[in-house]
């Protein structure tokens, strides 16, 4: 869902000016970024399905700590009050939303695997809506989301650029670029599921 995230993050940069869209992307994997450090140590760990071999869903993930409902605020939290110190507070609250966002847009492609509680405290109920198991809804989704954040933000940079034909020419290739990066490692993505 990595493209997605990024589709995602260029979308917000559309609307958020003060914050470098480096700064918007990282936020929007920030709780992945944690999670592998996490994963190496054994805290956290992938279980694979059997009968699947890679791609979207082939594994149950027990992210019980970057990935709880609880645990993805917190992180969110911590990564808005770094972005406070280098931006600001508005700015602050937009990365920390970013950040969150990814634990929205993780519910519904995860299978039942996202605690409410860190460490998965008091066993209760996981989250996830389990998409992961129709690749190709989660693909349309996700290119949708690419698309999406690539046509608001080269809007946003062609407006913010109107008076100057060099500006319009980098809003156009930036546009392009994340465009097509998302497409490709969508396509990445998409081969690793249907081969």
């Amino acid at each position: 869902m990595i493209a997605g995230h990024f589709g995602f993050a260029a979308l917000a940069k559309a609307r958020e000016n003060a914050v470098p869209l480096w700064a918007l992307m990282l936020a929007t994997v920030w709780l992945d970024i944690v999670f592998v450090p996490l994963l190496l140590a054994g805290v956290e760990t992938l279980e694979p399905i059997p009968g699947l071999h890679s791609g979207y869903g082939a594994n149950i993930i027990h992210a019980d700590y970057t990935h709880s409902l609880v645990g993805a605020c917190i992180l969110s939290v911590i990564l808005g009050v770094v972005a406070l110190a280098r931006w600001g507070r508005r700015s602050a609250v937009v990365v920390g939303a970013v950040s969150f966002s990814h634990w929205l847009l993780d519910l519904p492609v995860h299978r039942g695997d996202m605690p409410v509680l860190p460490g998965n405290a008091g066993n209760l109920p996981k989250l996830g809506f389990g998409l992961w198991q129709l690749p190709s809804a989660v693909a349309a989704v996700e290119l949708a989301l690419v698309v999406t954040g690539s046509w608001f933000y080269w809007r946003a940079a062609r407006s913010a650029t109107k008076d100057s034909s060099g500006g319009r020419r980098r809003a156009n290739a930036a546009s392009l670029l994340l465009l097509f990066g998302g497409v490709i490692v969508l396509a990445l993505d998409v081969t690793a599921v249907f081969s």
